[in-house]
């Protein structure tokens, strides 16, 4: 584990929607003496107002928020001086290459060790990049278009009907939605399913979770 460094307190803005998570979490940063949670938030919206507000060393945050994805924040928050380290269920090269693209300086799974979790805190906020090691090749990879990202050459359109798809939407739902056919949600449909390899609705979805596409 890494050694406190710094004489003043990391100031973290804990960005969680679910509160025995946040709770836990929250506890384990203020026991170190050298981390020091200085707001917590539920949503996008209220980790923006609170970095705004609190000007934090770094956010840690949840990547699946209740009105939208924590990773699309991170440029805003990173513009509010702020470190961003993400917190998530799920981790692949794809979602790291994400993180990365946008300025982020870390991920950790869930799953990990609160002492992990601690750890990769004080080393983001001394500048250092946090990554798994098993993610690293596959991230530069992908950010050198050596292995082109999954769902990268889907269209707007395709990604809205994706959405709609893990939504849980129906084709007529779907057309409703799009002012479109149901033909052509049908071709929609069906060139997501041929782009992400996928053999059925429910595994194009399931592949679109898993690489960061959809929440």
């Amino acid at each position: 584990m890494s050694e406190p460094s710094r004489t003043a307190p990391i100031r973290v803005l804990l960005v969680e929607d679910h509160d025995m998570v946040a709770e836990a979490i929250g506890l384990a940063l203020q026991r170190t003496g050298d981390v020091r949670v200085v707001a917590t938030a539920r949503s996008v919206a209220q980790a923006m107002d609170a970095a705004g507000r609190h000007r934090p060393d770094v956010v840690l945050l949840d990547r699946r928020l209740p009105d939208g994805d924590g990773i699309a924040a991170i440029a805003g928050l990173r513009e509010l001086g702020a470190q961003v380290l993400v917190l998530t269920g799920e981790a692949t090269s794809s979602i790291a290459a994400r993180v990365v693209a946008v300025g982020g300086a870390g991920l950790v799974l869930k799953s990990s060790g609160l002492e992990q979790l601690v750890d990769a805190v004080r080393r983001v906020a001394e500048g250092e990049a946090v990554f798994d090691g098993s993610l690293l090749a596959g991230v530069l990879n992908r950010l050198t278009g050596r292995v082109p990202a999954t769902g990268a050459s889907l269209t707007e359109r395709e990604r809205q009907t994706l959405s709609l798809l893990a939504d849980g939407a129906s084709t007529d739902e779907i057309g409703r939605r799009l002012g479109v056919a149901r033909n052509t949600v049908r071709n929609h449909v069906q060139r997501v399913l041929d782009k992400l390899g996928a053999r059925s609705k429910l595994e194009a979805v399931s592949i679109a979770r898993r690489e960061g596409l959809v929440d």
